[in-house]
């Protein structure tokens, strides 16, 4: 049996109770993508970038109608787990916000925080990034900054901490591009974000595996 992941709040998106685990949920109409159907994606970070809420729920499919590179849509979707992913999802954009932390002069709070998850801190961490993120100079910088951030904010802001410690990570290539000249320069470039959307997207299918075992 292939295995899906879903992310939902509290409830579904159409204000509907989350099936008990086990329980199969079918849609009765049109099947089609982005509009009607059960959707979840083979990949957890894929299903990230969909998340309205941090229950993340790994599901069964049965009539898969469509597939997109990033998810699917079938006609029933059946959860097998459920975990509360709201401090693995916290811990993740603290990885990512810590990955690029060398590319600009974090404030001492934004570094302790990043490092330990101190709650009492995340107010003065948020806060002390967003206006760094503002202020920093250049666009490596002011990702990394607003990578921290997304890290000290709400826990689904997790997908935007790596989608800025990528956009970072690409950015500080700049300086490569320059000396190499306009095509290798441009490859390389391309290559730093290519690199750090993987390496998250290997690290977050990490926590999410571990988190599912400690579970079961």
């Amino acid at each position: 049996m292939k295995i899906y992941y879903h992310f939902t709040s509290d409830k579904l998106r159409d204000g509907r109770p989350i099936p008990a685990i086990g329980e199969w949920l079918t849609h009765d109409g049109e099947i089609k993508m982005c509009v009607s159907g059960l959707h979840a994606s083979a990949d957890p970070f894929d299903a990230l970038q969909y998340a309205p809420g941090s229950m993340l729920h790994k599901v069964a499919l049965k009539g898969v109608v469509e597939r997109q590179d990033d998810k699917v849509v079938a006609r029933s979707r059946k959860i097998l787990a459920t975990i509360d992913a709201t401090e693995l999802l916290r811990r993740f954009a603290r990885q990512q916000a810590l990955s690029v932390l060398h590319l600009w002069d974090a404030p001492p709070i934004i570094k302790e925080y990043l490092e330990t998850g101190d709650e009492r801190l995340q107010g003065a961490a948020w806060a002390a990034a967003w206006d760094a993120a503002r202020d920093a100079a250049g666009d490596a910088a002011q990702y990394a900054a607003g990578a921290a951030r997304d890290a000290a904010g709400a826990a689904w802001a997790a997908r935007d901490a790596a989608g800025a410690a990528a956009w970072a990570a690409r950015d500080a290539a700049g300086d490569a591009r320059d000396a190499a000249g306009d095509a290798a320069g441009a490859a390389a470039w391309d290559a730093a974000g290519a690199a750090a959307w993987a390496a998250a997207r290997e690290q977050f299918k990490a926590l999410v595996e571990k988190a599912f075992l400690c579970n079961s």
